[in-house]
Order: structure tokens, then C-alpha cells, then sequence
């Protein structure tokens, strides 16, 4: 009695199908002895290389990535995008690129990979919740979106964790910012003055909050208030509070904001919230001025102008009044440092900038540096201002 037969295009098709369908059906990890059960009982005959391969696939298909395991290996990717079964882009540094030697089988393919990620991370994904935002075990960030949400079909996004944070000398390798800007954000952290790092989506706000927290004193605590454990400083004193989402039956959860009061209650050197973009808001100004020096923190904004009007965007959604929230923003005397990446080309600091208060008693956010693109730096209108508040007057060196 023959054995299943390859599909015509796609070797050994039929077979891997009945293969991870009998794995499946008995609850069975796919290893080289239940792969070659398996493939014994569909009536196939495969030498000892080929019931390896087999077996490596589906350890991928059922228990990892799949298709996307080598690309999850490679440490020079941050992003995995796939618009469908045969269109992956990454992003590993240099901008997208379509990756075409990667795919999978079909759309139901992306969809159990999608699912069976979701379920990894204790969440549900399917036609009732056809949407997913959560952290797998690795440090990776996955969404994905399924249909009818996502008409042409399973849409799925993962943002790799690094596992190191990068030195300043790196960012500096790498085109982020030049020699002389790398000495300006040494001397900030060394100010303890805070700071916010804005900048759109995927210009490396995480990434360079990592750097500079890693050169805070060892002597400091560090307090990381996160709704993913993104930021990973090299640092010998860091303590992790991580937000979770409700449960099923819209219980459970735990917010930001309620993790900025606790941080505030652990004797922290410097509370960070890795993402600012709620309630969460209004606990952070808080902490600021009352004596925390150092606290840090991230916010989208397009433009470091634009973020005393995020600011009051989120706090006024909060509950405060646009007065109050510009003047505890104005109280907190944080510097701006503003990233920005351009379409297909690297991130790098574009700005730094301090906050001040108008006679309106509205805040805004005043060039006091800029790094043009392949530039030095340029002195702005409050470089003067910076210099005071970092500590680079006279007499001191760095």
C-alpha cells in the first residue's frame, strides 16, 4: 500500500499535512521519534534525513514560528510584517524590505501561526476577538488582525526585543548622532534632570531610552514602569512593573497608571513609564515634581513642538485641566529629545529641546540643539538654557 503522494508544487505536501494532523489529533510533541511514528502510520517511507527535516518543520509549524524562525534568529531584524502568505518585510536597520525566499502555504497557514502566538501569550484570538496586542515569552511584541477586521486576510506584526542595549559609541557608529551629541545625552543622564524621547512610530525611542539609562550610576535604582518589557538598560539595579490586560470576563487588568503609584512607593532613583500614551500621564507629571529627578519616559509626537499639545491631549483625557496640565509640565523642567526616521533610512536624534512656560501660561518645547542629517550639531534659540540645566558651565568638565 503506497503512501500519501506529494501535491504537484509542493513536495512532500500531503504528507506534512497528515503528519501535523496526526500530531495534533494525539496531543504528541513533534520529535524525531513521534514524527517517524507518525510518518510509519501514514504508510510513508523516508530515510533518516528526511524524517529530520520533517521533524524541524513541524517543531516550527506546531510548537515555534514556522516560516518566520530564521528570521526570528537573525539578530540584526527589529521588525516581522506579513501582508500574507508570500509577502514578509522586515526591518533590520536600513528600512522594509520584502523578504522572498520566506513564506507560507496558504492564508489558514498564517492564521494557526497567528493563533497559536496569541494562545503562547495566554490570549484569545479568533472571529469573536479577530484582534491581538501582547508580549510572547521571547520579549517579542505581537499583534496581528483577522478577518472580517482584516478583509484580504491574517495580518501579522512582530517587534523583536533586542537583547542588549546599544552603547552611545554604537549610536554613534551607526549614524544616530554625532560625537558631540553623544556627549550632550552622557551629560543629561549624569544631570539627573528628566527627559522625555519623542518621535513617531518605530524611530527608536526604546532603543535609545535603553542607552541611557545604561549609563545611570549603579548606584541607582531604576523603577521601569512598561506595558511590554521592552526596555532592557545594562543596568545592576532595575525593577520591573509590567501593566496586564483584563481577563475573558473584563477583569483583572492593571493599568499604567496604577503602576506609576506603586513605582512611586519603591524607593525608586529614577521612575521610567516606557511608553507614555494614557492616564498614565497625569501619575508621571506627578512623580516629576515631587522630587524625582531623572524619571524618564517616551511619547509618540511627530515633532518635539508637538509634544507639550500631546501632553495635554493625554492629560486632559485624564481628568486634568489644560491649565494644570501645563503648568506641572512646566514645573517638571524635562528636556525633549527627539528622534525621527526617514523613509528607508536609519533613526537618529534629530533634536533636543527645553520646555518653557509662555506668559499664556501655555508650555513650549524651544530648539535648544539640532543635529542636522549628516551634520555636527546646530546651537538653536535655548542652546544657552540647556548648557545651565546640564551642568557644562564653566569649570566643569566632561
Amino acid at each position: 500500500m503506497s503512501g500519501p503522494r506529494p501535491s504537484s508544487g509542493r513536495p512532500g505536501a500531503r504528507l506534512l499535512d497528515a503528519v501535523r494532523a496526526r500530531l495534533v489529533r494525539d496531543a504528541a510533541e513533534p520529535t524525531l521519534a513521534a514524527v517517524a511514528a507518525a510518518v510509519r502510520a501514514e504508510g510513508a517511507t523516508l530515510g533518516d534525513a528526511e524524517v529530520l527535516a520533517l521533524s524541524r518543520t513541524l517543531r516550527a509549524d506546531l510548537a515555534g514560528a514556522g516560516p518566520l524562525e530564521p528570521l526570528l534568529a537573525d539578530p540584526g531584524i527589529t521588525d516581522i510584517l506579513v501582508n500574507g502568505p508570500r509577502e514578509i518585510w522586515v526591518d533590520d536597520g536600513s528600512g522594509l524590505r520584502r523578504v522572498d525566499d520566506v513564506g507560507f502555504a496558504d492564508e489558514d497557514a498564517v492564521r494557526r501561526l497567528a493563533q497559536r502566538l496569541a494562545a503562547q501569550a495566554g490570549r484569545r484570538l479568533d472571529t469573536a476577538v479577530p484582534w491581538v496586542d501582547a508580549q510572547l515569552a521571547s520579549g517579542a511584541r505581537l499583534h496581528a488582525v483577522l478577518p472580517p477586521v482584516s478583509p484580504e486576510g491574517t495580518r501579522l506584526s512582530l517587534r523583536l526585543p533586542r537583547h542588549r542595549a546599544f552603547t552611545l559609541a554604537e549610536l554613534v557608529g551607526s549614524g544616530a548622532l554625532p560625537p558631540a551629541g553623544a556627549l550632550l545625552l552622557r551629560s543629561l543622564v549624569e544631570s539627573r534632570c528628566p527627559f522625555l524621547i519623542s518621535g513617531g512610530t518605530g524611530t527608536g525611542k526604546t532603543t535609545l531610552l535603553s542607552t541611557l539609562l545604561s549609563l545611570a550610576s549603579p548606584t541607582e535604582r531604576l523603577v521601569l514602569v512598561e506595558d511590554s518589557a521592552e526596555l532592557r538598560p545594562e543596568h545592576p539595579h532595575v525593577v520591573r512593573l509590567q501593566s496586564r490586560p483584563p481577563n475573558i470576563e473584563g477583569r483583572g487588568g492593571v493599568e499604567l497608571d496604577q503602576l506609576v503609584r506603586q513605582a512611586l512607593r519603591m524607593r525608586p532613583d529614577r521612575l521610567v513609564v516606557g511608553e507614555v500614551r494614557g492616564p498614565e500621564v497625569v501619575s508621571l507629571l506627578q512623580a516629576l515634581n515631587t522630587g524625582q529627578e531623572g524619571g524618564a519616559g517616551t511619547l509618540h509626537a511627530n515633532t518635539a513642538a508637538d509634544v507639550p499639545t500631546r501632553v495635554e491631549a493625554l492629560g486632559c483625557a485624564a481628568g486634568l485641566s489644560r491649565e494644570a496640565v501645563h503648568s506641572q509640565l512646566a514645573a517638571t523642567r524635562a528636556i525633549v529629545v527627539h528622534l525621527v526616521r526617514r523613509p528607508g533610512g536609519p533613526r537618529r536624534v534629530a533634536q533636543l529641546c527645553v520646555l518653557r512656560r509662555a506668559p499664556d501660561g501655555t508650555v513650549t518645547a524651544v530648539p535648544a540643539v539640532t543635529f542636522p542629517s549628516g551634520g555636527d550639531l546646530r546651537r538653536d534659540a535655548a542652546f544657552a538654557e540647556l548648557h545651565d540645566r546640564l551642568g557644562l558651565g564653566a569649570g566643569r568638565r566632561r
